[in-house]
């Protein structure tokens, strides 16, 4: 599975708390399972509830929020795109003082994963990219500063199509 530390990365480089101490963003996985076609070759995907949980979080909300929209656009952009899955994401707050917090978000993700021969007869694993997201989100893909009240709070980073 390559999408938990794919997020990580990601969040890690978009929210400055995160930056400053990344062993405060956990990542788990739940409710995993394996999806095979039984057709030729050994391919399958990959299906699973990914939790993260911020702790000891201080930031607005909005800095953890955005980055995760923006990468969903690019590596699970059907939970944006259908309206059946908009309920799917789910978060929790623990509020541990006024301006502190654990944050808990649910995700279910799905990685495609491709078995096939290589020409020296091993068999080769090939981890699948989601398709293309429409170029109307480009703008979302390219990152940059994230402001609220004049501040920043998160620089999402670019993700490449």
């Amino acid at each position: 599975m390559k999408k938990p530390q794919l997020l990580r990365d990601h969040l890690v480089a978009a929210i400055p708390a995160l930056r400053a101490d990344p062993e405060r963003l956990l990542i788990f996985v739940d409710n995993g399972g394996l999806a095979g076609t039984y057709r030729p070759g050994a391919s399958f995907e990959y299906r699973y509830t990914l939790d993260l949980v911020l702790t000891d979080f201080s930031g607005s909300p909005e800095a953890v929020m955005v980055p995760l929209l923006q990468w969903l656009t690019r590596h699970q952009s059907e939970l944006l795109a259908n309206p059946a899955n908009r309920d799917k994401l789910t978060f929790e707050v623990d509020v541990l003082a006024d301006n502190l917090v654990d944050l808990a978000i649910k995700l279910p993700l799905t990685e495609r994963v491709r078995v096939v021969r290589g020409a020296d007869g091993a068999l080769v694993l090939e981890h699948l990219p989601e398709p293309p997201t429409e170029g109307e989100h480009a703008d979302t893909l390219a990152g940059g500063t994230l402001m609220a009240d004049g501040q920043v709070i998160a620089t999402l980073p670019p993700i490449a199509q």
